[in-house]
């Protein structure tokens, strides 16, 4: 079954710059939206940003102009630059694909996610 791997958390202070990556593997025929999600302690899951196959991206109003979202379709791979990095983004981010599988099968999947915490 396909799985995704983040990687790229970490600890940084407010204004920092982080980047994290998210790579699909198995047996994927397509994939269609990708995206990350995060979730506060406390909180629950919200969407950062998301992005189709054909490059069209969607951003939460709290990130807009500071995090950037990206693909690779050949690698299967999406990553999310995050600039100018505050305190209230401290979460675990999520990777998040609506992928199709072998004999047809789609679904989504989740990554194991990773932690980002932002000092003041």
């Amino acid at each position: 079954q396909a799985q995704l791997v983040e990687s790229g958390g970490g600890a940084v202070q407010a204004g920092g710059t982080l980047r994290l990556s998210c790579s699909a593997s198995g047996s994927i025929q397509s994939i269609n939206d990708m995206g990350w999600y995060r979730q506060a302690a406390g909180k629950q899951r919200e969407l950062v940003a998301t992005i189709t196959s054909g490059g069209s991206t969607n951003y939460a109003d709290s990130v807009k102009g500071r995090f950037t979202i990206s693909r690779d379709n050949a690698k299967n791979t999406v990553c999310l630059q995050m600039n100018s990095l505050k305190p209230e983004d401290t979460a675990v981010y999520y990777c998040n694909a609506d992928l199709v599988e072998e004999l047809f099968f789609r679904h989504a999947v989740w990554g194991q996610g990773t932690l980002v915490t932002v000092s003041s």
